[in-house]
Parts: structure tokens; sequence; C-alpha cells
């Protein structure tokens, strides 16, 4: 085993456990006031940054599609690897939930290369000229994109996000620091190795992609105190006390999210059956899923009609309803149906549960959203214009939905190739983040000796 803080190309993490336990990480940030462990790995990811912001396109196009390709070729060593993570994970009572988000098999390790070609495809938004104009002085001034620099990410499960972030680091001329969860070391370890051949292989610096698997807590405070070095912090997933961690000890700016609590409104004109269709999916087609729905809001003109039929149409699918007070009046005697308890409309049930809520209408649904709502999705089903302009212009969310299902806010859906994460504030990116939000701009003014 490595020693920690010697995270270069990744650290090993045969024993890898910890704990999102915020008081105890939180004394480990506070008292870790030793030189930075990770500072070597700082370096050389500021020196791999200031490589990657002068290639061309082309060359960045031709790494990804060799990356891609390497994922493929290298699927045996991945799988293998992942395997011993969902094996500890089970030993270790991950949730279902979460070893869904880590598995990997032949299709989604070809899904994750699909990806990384999706990227290639994408605009390169480095070097673009933002906007143009000559002064009254004769300096011709110009804003143009360029990387950030150095990305970190802390994140949990998913191999998918390692992907994603090397790939549209990548892509848009940075350099990337990872920190996956321990739960997925194995498996980060080994797609990092692929990753970093792929670098070499295109004569790329290989400390363009960094990961810290090593478990060590230390070195996750030892990643937020790294500012000298990297210039944002992306935490993905983890729970409220990674995010609070982040947000409160790290000295990077921090970009937060992909906290879900997406609600459906359906309003009393809409269409009964499509709305079916559309909670089904919004609940079922992936509900590990950040952009799965969580709360339903049916209107009470129709709750007496709809709920039943939504109950049945979705206890096919073994989905537990948490029903207020008066949808469950409409309800009663159903198997699948349960009380809602207050702090159930402020959780992300992540699994086959689905909170239903009767308004009396428009006005009511948006309060229960500003009220519930995390900033991420929401949308409303309705027939009636009107209503559809007042929930778009009104709801205050990152990306707000008529007559479509919340699943589709992601990167891949949106054509931005891929995401770094979904940010559910409003700074300096909403919503998911694909190339553009991974670059800056900077003046260039072209004078001609020109003093002022």
């Amino acid at each position: 085993m490595r020693k920690a803080g010697s995270a270069t190309g990744t650290t090993d993490a045969a024993n890898a456990s910890g704990s999102s336990d915020s008081e105890r990480l939180v004394n480990v940030v506070s008292s870790a006031n030793l030189p930075n462990p990770l500072d070597a790995v700082g370096r050389a990811a500021r020196q791999a940054a200031y490589l990657m912001a002068g290639c061309s396109t082309r060359r960045k196009n031709d790494l990804l599609y060799k990356l891609a390709d390497l994922f493929q070729e290298r699927s045996f060593a991945i799988l293998e690897a992942n395997a011993k993570d969902l094996e500890a994970g089970r030993k270790n009572g991950l949730s279902q939930a979460a070893l869904d988000m880590l598995f990997l098999n032949e299709a989604r390790l070809l899904g994750i290369a699909e990806n990384v070609r999706q990227v290639a495809l994408a605009r390169d938004p480095v070097g673009e000229i933002l906007e143009g104009r000559q002064l009254d002085n004769g300096i011709m001034l110009t804003r143009a994109r360029v990387p950030l620099g150095v990305l970190a990410a802390v994140y949990v499960a998913g191999p998918d996000i390692t992907a994603d972030l090397a790939a549209l680091g990548l892509k848009s001329g940075n350099a990337v620091i990872l920190r996956g969860g321990p739960e997925m070391a194995h498996t980060n370890a080994a797609m990092t190795a692929v990753i970093r051949e792929a670098l070499k292989a295109e004569s790329f610096p290989a400390d363009a992609v960094q990961t810290i698997t090593d478990p060590d807590e230390t070195l996750l405070a030892a990643l937020l105190r790294l500012d000298r070095h990297v210039d944002l912090l992306i935490q993905r997933g983890g729970g409220a006390a990674l995010r609070d961690l982040c947000r409160e000890q790290s000295r990077i700016p921090v970009i937060t999210g992909i906290v879900g609590r997406c609600h459906i409104f359906v309003d009393a004109t809409a269409r009964e059956l499509e709305s079916l269709e559309v909670i089904a999916n919004a609940k079922i087609q992936r509900p590990t899923s950040c952009n799965a729905v969580e709360t339903v809001l049916v209107h009470r003109k129709i709750a007496a009609e709809f709920l039943p039929r939504l109950a049945a149409h979705l206890g096919g699918y073994g989905v537990t309803l948490h029903c207020s007070p008066e949808a469950m009046a409409h309800l009663t005697g159903r198997q699948n149906c349960l009380p809602v308890f207050k702090g159930d409309y402020d959780r992300e049930w992540l699994g086959p549960d689905l909170n239903l809520h009767v308004v009396s209408g428009l006005e009511e649904a948006m309060s229960h959203i500003r009220e519930h709502g995390s900033g991420h999705s929401e949308a409303i089903l309705t027939e009636t214009g009107e209503n559809a302009e007042h929930f778009a212009r009104e709801v205050d969310a990152a990306a707000v939905y008529v007559n479509c299902s919340t699943r589709f806010t992601d990167g891949g859906q949106f054509g931005l190739g891929g995401e770094a994460s979904i940010n559910t504030g409003k700074l300096h990116a909403r919503g998911p983040m694909g190339l553009e939000a991974l670059t800056t701009y900077k003046w260039v003014g072209v004078g001609n000796y020109t003093t002022r």
C-alpha cells in the first residue's frame, strides 16, 4: 500500500472503508494544519493543466476516442475490479441504491465508452470569442473562453462519474484530481489506469488525471485545502454530511449539487393516460438518479379518479406510495399505500417510493415546491397554456418541464456530451454542467504600443 499522500495515478485502497460522519470529518479538516500531503499531486496537476490548455481540439478528440476504445479493450480488468468493490459493498451493508450506482457490466461499460465518444463529438468551447470591440483608444479588446485550470471532484459510487469528469475535464483543457468514495476504490483505480494509459499513448501529460483512492479521511481534508493548486471543487453525492463539509471547510470555490427532491404537478386538465406514463417514467426508469421524481402533487378536482389509477399503475412496478391524509382517503385498503410523514417531503427516496399530496391548484403546488424542492427539476402536466407559462416562469429550479418527465435533466440528454455535475445553485453555472461550465474567460487587448 502506498503511503497516504502519494496519490498521483492512484493510491491503493484494498482496505477501503470510511464514514461520512459529519462531525468527525469536520474535526479532521479543522485539525489538518500540517504541510499538505497532497501538495505534490496539486503541483503535478497544475503543470499538466498548463500543457492541456494549449492542446488543439483535434488532439483532445483523438485522446478521447483512444480512451473510449481502451475502456472496451480493458473491460475485463475494470469489471474484475468492480466485482471486488461490489462484494465488499454487500459485506459492508451498502444500500441497494448505492450498489446499483456502483454496478458495472459489459453493457454499462459500453455506455460509458459511448459517452466519452459523445464528448469528443461535442463542440470545444476553448478559444471561442465571446465578444470583441475596438475601444476609442484603438485597442482591439476581445473576451475568449479558456480552461479553468485544475478541477477537483469529491463523489461517491458511480464509475460513470469517473469517466464523465475525466472526459469533460480533458476536452475543456483542464487537469483533474478525482476523489471517489472508498466503496469504488478498486473500480476507480482500474479506470484511472486506463485513462492514464490513453494519456501516455497520445503523448499527453499522464498527471492530467489523478485519482485519490486511499480511504484515509485526512486526504479528503488535504484536498479541501489544496486551493494553491486547484481552481474549482465539484462535490457529487455522499449525502448532507459530505455536502456540508465541502461547503463549510473547502478553501477552494466549490459547487455542490445532485440533490433531487423533484416534483410533478398533475393539473386538473392533464391527460390522464399520458400523465400515468410520464410519472412512471420519472419514478421507475432509474429510481436511484437525482432527477427521479420523489413527490407527485395532484389537483383536488381530479384526485378521486386519478389517484386510484395512479396507485394501480405504479403498483405494477412495485412502487410504495406515501400518501397525505387527503390522498389516503382516495386509496383506502391499497397495500402499496402508507401514510406520509412530514420529513418524507424533504428526502430523496432514491428507490421505488413516492410521495403523493393533494393540492387545491397551481398556487398551492408551487408553494409546496418552494418549501420542499431543492432547485433541481420540477414539472407540470397540463393542457392549460396559462398554467404552463405561469409554472415555467415562477418555479425556481435549474430545469422546469411542461408535459415532460424530470428524467431529462442530464448532460447527455441536453446535448452537452455529458455532465460534470448538476448544479442546483446559481453560480457560476446552473443545471447540467457541460464543457462550457468548465471554462472561464479572459480579456485580450491588442494595441499599437498604446499607453493610457
